[in-house]
């Protein structure tokens, strides 16, 4: 029997660009000095969970936040994991909102939605981004059965989870942008997402 890990998926803590409207997708943006408090908070407010692992996407804002998380709590360096990295928005990367909007508004659009179905010229689709996201949980779970895991991630990767563990379908639109720190607890298996009744104790969303 496959016992289910529990796991807490977070977004990373703030940068510059989150801070400009600058879409940031693959490229490797670092935290600002409000992100690395952020993480020291997060932290704090993870220290009763009883995390045993920090799996995080190997991109720097994601990355340095998880690496400030473990050492506070006293845990194992971080494990890079490539599945959980932001969706790459092609082209688009590093361009400003505001030149968006006079470039391609009606894409802007989709994104401001968070529109999953947005289509990136030489970025990934839907289905492709969404499909490495849950590969990626469902395997982090597979390897921590019956542990208690956190995850670093992306607010695009979080959509990802957060459609899946409620039962949508991956082209939902939530409406709803995850906040820097923003957390969601679920559980996994090889096979499986699914919600965590359970969360006394637990940091919960933020």
């Amino acid at each position: 029997m496959n016992i289910p890990a529990r796991i807490c998926v977070a977004r990373h803590g703030e940068t510059d660009w989150n801070i400009e409207g600058i879409l940031q997708g693959w490229l490797d943006v670092p935290m600002n000095q409000r992100g690395r408090a952020q993480a020291r908070e997060f932290a704090d407010a993870f220290a009763d969970c009883g995390f045993t692992r920090v799996y995080t996407s190997p991109l720097r804002r994601a990355l340095e936040s998880a690496e400030i998380i473990a050492d506070r709590l006293g845990l194992p360096s971080p494990v890079c994991h490539d599945g959980l990295k932001e969706r790459n928005f092609g082209v688009i990367q590093g361009i400003p909102k505001a030149e968006l909007a006079e470039l391609n508004p009606a894409l802007l659009q989709h994104i401001l939605k968070r529109d999953p179905a947005s289509s990136f010229e030489q970025g990934e689709s839907m289905d492709e981004f969404a499909t490495r996201v849950l590969d990626a949980a469902m395997s982090i779970g597979d390897e921590n059965a019956g542990g208690c895991v956190l995850v670093i991630t992306h607010g695009w990767v979080m959509d990802v989870v957060t459609r899946c563990v409620r039962g949508l379908p991956r082209s939902a639109i939530l409406h709803v942008k995850p906040r820097n720190g923003e957390c969601l607890w679920f559980t996994a298996t090889r096979h499986s997402l699914r919600p965590l009744r359970d969360q006394d104790g637990m940091a919960g969303r933020r």
